[in-house]
């Protein structure tokens, strides 16, 4: 442990291993560091031109992390894809054998991928300039000043000062140690926090826990040894969600289902049948052009991107793009108290003498506690505004400005998660010794200690307790610090409410989330914070000392419980594996470096945006705003991308079983393709592209189901097969009811009339629950097919023309034979596979 001398005048001197802290802006005696010891040049860092030295030798942490994909990669993803190969290829043939219309397919693909790049262009600006916002800024030491900058500019050889929560940017050697403790589980998978002293390495994406210090910048750039890792772990992803892992899977089916009926049906129209070459190579086309769902992709992006962008409005930073999704399927929520529930800051409501203790003594101790941590936790910080360094009285009172000037720190030991306590040792003003620790009193008493009674009242009103106990002269990180310590006294501390906090846990609770608070603080006292927020089950509390260590005894624990006071960093991790282990999907709030573990292993980790530098990295969404307020926002937009994707779906896959099989239809009899590229263009613009771009949109509070893939095509197989059993009857009525010249487009307007019904009630039937927009969508589609069958010159353009009255009712007849069918068949799934 650090110690601190005294010199001959009685003052405090910093011993070799615990040099001073300098602060944020503070100014040293302009010294030049080369002309110092190399302790002394750690304490001033580098002067301003040896910075410029290291620029111009590149020698500068530029390793590019973003938040986003570049421009040019947002345009080659949205361009290059599969089928806008197939697509162009087809545009391009269709451009020299067929009149323009035909060709109009390959128009509405360039303005969706115009659209797609557009959307997500907006969404990279928001999540830049969010990036931006939240970025950490580690504190660096140039000219003898302390200074906060970006992490891009750090150099070669830069002092860094490290503080809890704060995370290793580059790696380095130790050239200070206060107590620093730091957790490299996120590179080693070791759980146990490394103890380090001037000398050791620190390695990027390593995070301290303890303690603080400053290290000397060994390898910046690519070389540092995580920088790599965080690069990618920063960068705008599309993939990696069941959703788009979904849509992937659907599109590899269609592909081995499009390429031999494309093939078959090339010969059947080109080789079979003796007809106008250029009509044949047009009806191939029109025939293979809709078995692609070239809309699913575009408007997955575009709902994705508008999410981020709506988000973005609200200080939400979405990390990782499929968090939307992620969280909109959580069934679990594990909430940290401190600075979710409550705010970060807490009040000393009152101080309580144990033992006869002498009340200006301890408030003495206190002062002196206050002023021997340079980087306080939210309970230390409280009783320093209570009882600051030079006010005799405390808690505002005016005293003696010099009343503690005698105390010297000769020991000091920072607040750490795991040991739930800090303390200090000090020689007083008449040279005797003293040491001292401060923390969770149920942690430092025995059990039955008589005290533990009084604090029990106390926490079932919701406050906060700590136990300052006067403990023997010795180490105070030892394992045995706290034996024959004695109760000295009580600091009650009094927490804020959040006030949007309970309408949150309302939320949850009317979602059917359940609400788990997980604290390090005092169970009885968390449940009673939980109660005053009208947290369902917070009368359910467990000491996490006596949880279960096993999985499956952890999962029922945490099942059964709603909050768990006296929980470990580790502990928290654990649970978060015990409920997955039972197929929930977590969620994971916190803002303090004791939730870093936990939040990585959720499968959503929320940080607060003054969270610790740690929390923010590996989280996947921050509240900028830290507002707890926020997650409904995020859930509901996760549920609006997920529930309208699931319907759009549906919709372009509809599409695709009827095409492919009425092609394969058409191979087996032997007949011309019925459809022209143009009439299914204007089907798939009325019927799929306009409609689907709206709902994909639309507000949608369903909650999130599993197995996207299942769920899609268990509707559109028996809504595809419906539609080209009806088409094709249609057709093959329509071919031995005209004759003669004219026939083929009599036929196909008979049998795009039947496609266009029916594709328009499988549109109704997705567009429920009904509101007067999805009326007025479904109306507005129905009036656009009407106008091309009635005004002359869109009958030419679009070669639609029906013929007589006979076969057009015909075709109507069929087309409400195969409603009903859709009817039936979609209630059939829904009580059979569930909604």
């Amino acid at each position: 442990m650090t110690q601190r001398a005294l010199d001959s005048s009685g003052e405090q001197t910093p011993g070799p291993s615990r040099p001073a802290m300098i602060d944020a802006g503070a100014e040293l005696d302009p010294v030049h560091p080369m002309d110092l010891p190399p302790s002394a040049h750690d304490a001033t860092g580098l002067t301003t031109a040896e910075v410029a030295e290291r620029v111009a030798r590149g020698e500068v942490n530029d390793v590019p992390v973003r938040s986003s994909r570049s421009v040019t990669e947002i345009v080659r993803a949205n361009v290059f894809t599969r089928f806008n190969l197939i697509i162009g290829v087809l545009w391009v043939i269709m451009l020299f054998v067929a009149p323009i219309q035909d060709s109009l397919f390959g128009f509405v693909i360039v303005a969706n991928t115009g659209i797609g790049i557009i959307q997500e262009w907006r969404a990279k600006k928001t999540l830049d300039s969010l990036a931006v916002i939240g970025e950490a800024k580690p504190t660096v030491r140039r000219d003898g000043k302390a200074a906060e900058i970006s992490t891009h500019e750090i150099v070669l050889g830069d002092v860094v000062e490290l503080g809890p929560g704060d995370k290793v940017v580059v790696d380095g050697t130790v050239a200070e140690a206060d107590s620093l403790e730091v957790d490299e589980s996120l590179l080693t998978g070791e759980a146990d926090p490394v103890l380090k002293r001037p000398g050791d390495p620190v390695m990027s994406g390593s995070f301290v826990v303890a303690g603080g210090g400053a290290f000397t910048a060994t390898k910046v750039g690519r070389e540092a040894y995580a920088a790599q890792l965080a690069e990618e772990a920063s960068r705008f992803t599309l993939v990696h969600s069941e959703l788009r892992s979904g849509i992937s899977t659907i599109l590899k089916y269609v592909t081995w289902m499009m390429v031999p009926t494309a093939i078959g049906l090339i010969i059947s129209q080109l080789v079979v049948k003796d007809n106008n070459f250029k009509d044949s190579v047009a009806r191939t086309v029109g025939g293979i052009v809709p078995m692609i769902p070239e809309g699913l992709v575009l408007l997955t992006s575009v709902a994705f991107a508008i999410g981020v962008v709506r988000l973005g409005r609200k200080q939400c930073l979405v990390q990782e793009l499929p968090a939307i999704e992620g969280l909109a399927r959580v069934d679990v929520v594990c909430l940290d108290k401190t600075g979710t529930l409550t705010e970060g800051g807490m009040d000393v409501t009152e101080v309580r003498p144990l033992n006869g203790s002498d009340e200006a003594y301890v408030h003495q101790v206190l002062r002196s506690l206050g002023s021997s941590d340079p980087r306080p936790n939210a309970s230390l910080q409280a009783i320093i505004d209570a009882y600051p360094a030079g006010d005799k009285g405390g808690k505002g009172a005016e005293g003696d400005q010099g009343a503690e000037a005698g105390w010297a720190v000769t020991d000091a030991l920072p607040f750490s998660s795991a040991r739930k306590y800090s303390g200090a040792a000090f020689t007083e003003t008449d040279g005797t010794s003293s040491a001292w620790l401060l923390g969770a009193p149920d942690v430092l008493l025995p059990e039955g200690d008589p005290t533990l009674d009084e604090i029990e009242h106390l926490n079932q009103q919701g406050l906060r307790v700590l136990l300052l106990a006067r403990v023997p002269s010795g180490e105070l990180d030892a394992p045995d610090a706290a034996e024959g310590d004695v109760p000295t006294a009580l600091v009650v501390l009094e927490q804020r409410l959040r006030p949007d906090a309970s309408e949150t846990l309302k939320y949850f609770a009317q979602q059917n989330v359940a609400t788990k608070v997980i604290s390090g603080d005092n169970a009885v006292s968390v449940g009673a914070v939980a109660g005053k927020l009208g947290l369902a089950g917070a009368e359910n509390t467990l000491d996490a000392r006596k949880m279960p260590t096993d999985p499956d005894g952890m999962a029922t624990a945490m099942e059964q419980n709603a909050v768990f006071g006296r929980v470990t960093p580790q502990q928290k991790r654990d649970m978060v594996a015990a409920l997955q282990s039972r197929g929930h999907t977590v969620a994971m709030t916190g803002d303090g470096v004791n939730d870093v573990l936990a939040l990585k292993d959720a499968d959503i980790g929320v940080s607060m945006g003054s969270g610790s530098e740690a929390t923010r990295a590996v989280a996947q969404i921050v509240l900028l705003n830290n507002s707890f307020a926020t997650l409904p926002s995020v859930v509901a937009e996760g549920r609006r991308v997920i529930g309208n994707i699931t319907r759009v779906a549906t919709l372009f896959l509809t599409k695709t079983v009827y095409s492919v099989l009425l092609a394969i239809l058409v191979v087996c009899t032997q007949v011309e393709y019925p459809f022209l590229p143009r009439h299914l263009t204007l089907l798939s613009t009325l019927t799929i592209g306009v409609p689907a771009f709206f709902l994909a949109l639309a507000p949608n509070k369903e909650r999130a189901q599993p197995h996207f893939v299942r769920r899609v095509m268990r509707y559109a197989i028996p809504s595809g097969v419906i539609a080209a059993t009806a088409t094709f009857t249609t057709y093959l009525v329509a071919r031995h009811h005209y004759a003669g010249p004219g026939a083929l487009e009599a036929e196909t307007s008979a049998a795009t009339l039947t496609l266009f019904l029916t594709s328009m009630w499988v549109l109704a039937i997705i567009a429920r629950p009904y509101t007067w927009w999805r009326i007025a969508l479904v109306a507005a589609m129905g009036l656009g097919f009407l106008i091309v069958l009635v005004v002359p010159w869109l009958q030419d353009f679009f070669a639609l023309k029906l013929v007589g009255t006979t076969m057009p009712w015909t075709a109507v007849g069929i087309a409400v034979a195969a409603a009903a069918l859709l009817e039936f068949s979609w209630r059939l799934v829904g009580r059979r596979f569930g909604a």
